[in-house]
């Protein structure tokens, strides 16, 4: 339910967002509490994501989701910038994270280890390397569960 409601609502979200100058990075729904929630994830190259981007796309989109009313019954919609932390899922994320500290966690272990922090060193269409403070780590692709970007202290 909750890929199917991010489908399509992702068709409906991208020209709004794109005609605003931003991108789409990412899309959830889901339940908290008693809550549904749709999160919607958007930022921009040249200059960070404001209040006034996030509020635009939300009236814009509120709209159209009411026209179209694709999700059934209530839920919470929020706008908003994925942060420093942002989520690695396209293709084009992977290769503009090249050369920054990533997070990435796998289905399951390699070499006994599901959790991997290091710089993102190189990608392709088989695996992620990452190196981290003691070894490289090449990751195959099907393995990866979640990758973001991450903060260094």
């Amino acid at each position: 339910m909750s890929r199917q409601v991010s489908e399509v609502v992702e068709k409906i979200a991208l020209p709004i967002i794109e005609a605003e100058g931003l991108e789409l990075v990412d899309i959830e729904y889901k339940k908290e509490g008693t809550n549904w929630f749709l999160r919607v994830f958007i930022d921009r190259e040249e200059k960070p994501v404001d209040l006034d981007d996030c509020s635009r796309v939300s009236e814009r989109l509120s709209e159209v989701l009411d026209e179209s009313d694709p999700i059934p019954g209530a839920y919470i919609l929020e706008v908003s910038s994925p942060g420093a932390e942002r989520p690695l899922k396209k293709e084009n994320d992977f290769h503009k994270a090249i050369g920054k500290h990533v997070h990435v966690t796998t289905y399951e272990p390699i070499d006994g280890q599901k959790v991997f922090e290091g710089v993102l060193k190189e990608v392709d269409s088989v695996s992620l390397t990452v190196e981290e403070k003691k070894k490289t780590v090449h990751i195959p692709r099907e393995k990866v569960a979640k990758a973001r970007l991450a903060i260094v202290f």
